[in-house]
């Protein structure tokens, strides 16, 4: 199979990831204001808090095992494939036990802690629960992932969601529930996705752990946990210093315009879901570096385009109005100089993405912690230099250079293991393009005048250059829609 159609493959799989990244996600942005609305400030914050803590448990109870499924499952068939799924998965089902067990026994100082035990509900049995058949999903998930069945992967994620946002509003609206209305829609929704992916567990499931599998899975995954822990701290530990360095206002707008990042955020999300298991499965051909090659360019330029195009108008979407109502509250607009910052944030992330093919590959993820780890020092240190001054600005800032430090260090890396010759001058040009434009918008705003035509203007002028410079010509999309359309074609007349 040609470069063009391994990459062509890629993309439909990023596509289909994508709708329920984006359903999902987007969903979720909308239900903040929904919650705002019927939250007293105090509940809204526990709220917060324990989803907070959600993402890092979730870390806890998978400890790297579905990375490690992925990596040992797409180097063998057969029989094979059965011994390693049934070790990883029944190894994360008896430790998410085991971890269930111990946090069901702390339940009452875990209560006080989250000062939650005054709740009609004990939202502790919720999270306990959640957290336990949320851990079953993981491998059976990573399965789906890996053997491209993207579409049913897809439906199970959507179907979580609406019956998770329906019940959300059900419980609430009607059944005039609190805050325990949100953990209870979060189980059903989680019991759901568990039993539509019985089939797959049952079918693959054997009642046996391989211990020659599983201190090879172990070795493997575990160097991700506190890796993924320190990926954690990169993307919150602004919240708390910037509350601890500020106050809570200046907290709020932040977080609120830090959510217009979405866009960019959804991007990579859609990315890396497909990446994973496309780079692991092409590993073993013989252009395998020239196709991961390739695929770092059009992230680049496509990644590229979006971040100038959001930076530039974000300011027009955030302002649009309906029913009387900007997206977020006009108090919280003045954040909106930070956007264009978290943009470029998770623009580097995804780079930082597309860089771990080698670390994956060649088995290095010991060293996964260590750029994890220089990113997650880089955003405090940054946070605590830049806060004072610039405020805001600052956390935004320590946003940006801590997913550029994670995204080189990744790159040094895996150069080290795998050597791969990237197409150094579109992906260099392309990128000190992206700092030109948001870099003329920042200039513009603050020391000039910025209206709608203007704004076109650049984004007409980035996209031109993109041209002149030949870092994509007419060409290449032209070859690339017409395998898009003969595929298509040959689709219909079959």
């Amino acid at each position: 199979m040609s470069i063009l159609n391994k990459i062509l493959e890629l993309g439909k799989d990023t596509a289909v990831y994508g709708v329920s990244t984006i359903i999902g996600r987007f969903i979720g942005f909308l239900l903040v204001p929904f919650y705002t609305q019927v939250f007293t400030t105090e509940q809204f914050g526990i709220y917060s808090y324990v989803y907070t803590l959600f993402a890092f448990l979730n870390i806890i109870y998978v400890y790297g095992m579905d990375v490690a499924f992925m990596k040992y499952d797409s180097l063998v068939d057969g029989e094979e494939k059965k011994k390693i799924f049934s070790t990883t998965f029944i190894t994360v089902l008896i430790t998410s036990i085991i971890l269930s067990i111990i946090f069901f026994a702390l339940r009452f100082p875990i209560s006080e802690l989250l000062e939650i035990r005054y709740y009609k509900f004990d939202i502790v049995y919720f999270v306990i629960l959640i957290l336990l058949i949320d851990s079953l999903t993981f491998i059976p998930f990573a399965d789906l992932r890996l053997r491209r069945k993207a579409k049913k992967f897809a439906t199970i994620k959507i179907l979580n969601i609406i019956i998770n946002v329906t019940l959300n509003i059900i419980l609430i609206l009607v059944f005039k529930q609190g805050i325990e209305a949100i953990f209870i829609a979060n189980l059903i929704a989680s019991i759901f996705s568990l039993l539509a992916l019985s089939k797959e567990i049952l079918e693959k499931l054997k009642f046996k752990i391989d211990k020659a599998v599983l201190k090879r899975s172990l070795k493997f995954g575990i160097p991700y946990l506190p890796a993924s822990l320190s990926a954690m701290t990169v993307q919150v530990i602004d919240v708390p210093i910037l509350g601890m360095l500020t106050d809570e206002s200046t907290v709020g707008i932040y977080r609120a315009n830090y959510k217009l990042g979405i866009i960019m955020m959804l991007f990579v999300s859609m990315f890396q879901y497909a990446w994973q298991p496309f780079f692991l499965v092409n590993a073993k051909e013989k252009n395998a570096k020239e196709i991961f090659a390739k695929v770092l360019t059009i992230f680049v330029i496509v990644g590229g385009v979006i971040c100038v195009f959001f930076s530039l108008f974000i300011e027009d979407v955030a302002q649009f109005e309906i029913f009387g109502r900007t997206i977020i509250g006009r108090d919280y607009l003045v954040g909106l100089i930070i956007v264009p910052l978290v943009l470029l944030g998770y623009f580097f992330n995804g780079i930082y993405f597309n860089f771990s093919a080698g670390i994956y590959i060649e088995e290095k993820t010991k060293y996964t912690f260590l750029v994890t780890g220089i990113g997650a020092l880089v955003k405090i240190g940054i946070n605590f230099l830049l806060i004072p001054v610039w405020g805001l600005m600052g956390a935004a800032f320590s946003t940006l250079i801590s997913y550029m430090a994670i995204a080189f260090s990744q790159y040094t890396i895996s150069q080290k293991f795998y050597k791969t010759n990237y197409e150094y001058s579109k992906v260099i040009k392309l990128l000190v393009l992206v700092f030109l434009a948001i870099g003329a918008y920042y200039l513009l705003f603050y020391f000039g005048e910025i209206n709608l035509l203007i704004k076109l203007l650049v984004m007409l002028i980035f996209i031109g250059l993109i041209f002149v410079l030949r870092i994509i010509n007419f060409k290449e999309i032209s070859t690339i829609l017409t395998n898009i359309f003969s595929k298509s074609e040959k689709k219909n007349i079959i």
